[in-house]
């Protein structure tokens, strides 16, 4: 995978997103409410929102799984109307092949779209090294770590040249350590090739670390509260989590969320 083909393209634009789901009777959930934003091509931006506030079903919207109600979605000016190899989710749940072994996994893709097996299984060996996870290669799923398997899914997502990644918190559930080592390998990744990336989480310190800008989202009724740029240089590092641009950052960003998720605990049902 060469930087170039990593960077031609993936400008995103969510333009008056709205979803609105039917439940039972004649009730309707309003989910988004007129969303709009948008991920550069060759840029890092985060999503951030409290816990159920509709992050994921952004990512069904853009990725193509399911249909606004009001609004668009465009990458490269293209109206989004289904899935598409052009846009790539990594998810929560780990989705390889228990099956495979890692390198079969990550050449799944490439052989069905009709490459030769030997050459993708090559790529993909390669792309496995990328991500640290040489002398792995012939493992099955369950003979590996939780984080590695996060590596060989995000090496999947990859070989296929994506013009838009999108990772729905897919470090959510590993070791504090092992989120950290993850958040590296994946910016690592990010400044040698430039993918553009929209990665959602709900964790402040991640967002920060990773972004080149924020998208803070509100509760529901969902929209786009502010937009904040990530003005820390690359590469980065976790000593810049102490920097005083960190600080004011978090600070902005905390203030928002802050208001945001009490909402969300306010609209909680009481145990009964």
């Amino acid at each position: 995978m060469t930087k170039s083909s990593a960077t031609s393209g993936g400008h995103c634009v969510v333009d008056s997103v709205g979803k609105v789901y039917s439940s039972s009777g004649n009730d309707l959930e309003i989910v988004l409410k007129d969303c709009s934003f948008e991920v550069p091509a060759g840029s890092l931006t985060v999503l951030l929102g409290p816990s159920g506030c509709g992050k994921s079903t952004m990512v069904k919207l853009i990725a193509g799984y399911e249909t606004p109600t009001l609004g668009q979605v465009r990458l490269d000016g293209v109206p989004v109307n289904g899935p598409n190899a052009d846009r790539i989710v990594v998810f929560q749940e780990t989705a390889l092949f228990p099956w495979m072994t890692l390198q079969e996994n990550v050449a799944y893709g490439p052989v069905q779209a009709g490459e030769a097996k030997a050459a993708a299984e090559r790529e993909a060996g390669a792309l496995l090294r990328t991500v640290g996870l040489a002398g792995f290669e012939h493992r099955y799923p369950t003979q590996i770590s939780g984080g590695m398997q996060r590596r060989a899914e995000v090496a999947r997502a990859l070989i296929t040249r994506p013009k838009l990644m999108l990772l729905d918190e897919p470090f959510r559930g590993l070791d504090h350590m092992s989120r950290g080592l993850m958040q590296e390998y994946y910016l690592k990744l990010f400044d040698e090739h430039r993918m553009t990336t929209l990665f959602v989480t709900s964790e402040i310190d991640e967002a920060i670390f990773l972004a080149d800008r924020l998208v803070v989202l509100s509760y529901k009724p969902t929209v786009v509260k502010t937009v904040i740029d990530v003005d820390l240089p690359r590469p980065r590092n976790f000593q810049m989590l102490t920097s005083a641009t960190y600080g004011r950052i978090k600070e902005q960003a905390l203030d928002l969320l802050y208001n945001e998720a009490l909402k969300a605990f306010d609209q909680t049902p009481a145990a009964a």
